[in-house]
């Protein structure tokens, strides 16, 4: 990875985590009451919400407040349910808006489950250039390229996805698993370390920030 690459990628994730708490920071007390779909390990997202398939699209006002609370939820810590408010937002990630791009997601997750990579990535790409506003295109093609060892083109995805979405924890976590994979262990931090603001409850997540803090030197003595 190109040291410009690494500067592009650095820069998203401090503007995720200035946004992440402001977000959360500027909403009230709730009351309690990903997609992606679900993401294989090392991409982590809980099992999104089913949507009936003749729901009228969300006027994206309501959809933004909708999510703003439910990141308000997911930051609580200590909260046992934060599986279920992972789920609810990808659930909402997961709705484009139009029949035909959400068939070509549901098409692509069957070929990524199924392990068709080439299958996935013919949907992904066909989503992504039909609707490059949708962040879970390019997320789930991202998912797909970290299966296939691609790192670099994953992260190329994941740059897209951090522009629409800076709050994506499943990106952000990819982001840090390759980072550390790639020997980048203070890049992997600040990946974890920005998803940790979304959701201080998510153990994998918890155990990564502890094992790199000793690894950079930045764990308390």
């Amino acid at each position: 990875m190109t040291g410009f690459r690494k500067r592009q990628l650095a820069g998203l994730l401090a503007a995720a985590l200035w946004t992440a708490p402001a977000a959360v920071s500027a909403q009230s007390p709730i009351e309690p009451p990903f997609p992606s779909p679900e993401m294989p390990d090392p991409l982590p997202g809980a099992a999104p919400e089913a949507a009936p398939e003749d729901q009228p699209p969300e006027p994206p006002a309501d959809r933004a407040a909708r999510l703003d609370a439910l990141f308000a939820e997911l930051a609580e810590p200590g909260r046992a349910d934060w599986e279920k408010v992972e789920g609810q937002i990808s659930g909402l990630w997961a709705r484009s808006g139009s029949p035909a791009m959400d068939l070509l997601l549901k098409r692509g997750n069957e070929a990524m489950e199924a392990e068709d990579y080439p299958a996935a990535i013919e949907h992904f790409s066909a989503l992504v250039e039909m609707a490059p506003g949708f962040a879970e295109g390019w997320n789930a093609r991202a998912t797909t390229y970290y299966l296939m060892g691609e790192f670099s083109l994953s992260m190329a995805d994941i740059e897209h996805v951090l522009v629409l979405e800076p709050r994506h924890f499943g990106a952000l976590s990819g982001l840090g698993f390759m980072f550390e994979a790639m020997d980048q262990p203070e890049l992997a931090l600040e990946a974890f370390e920005a998803v940790h603001a979304l959701n201080p409850n998510r153990p994998n997540v918890n155990e990564a920030i502890t094992r790199l803090e000793r690894m950079t030197g930045d764990a308390d003595l």
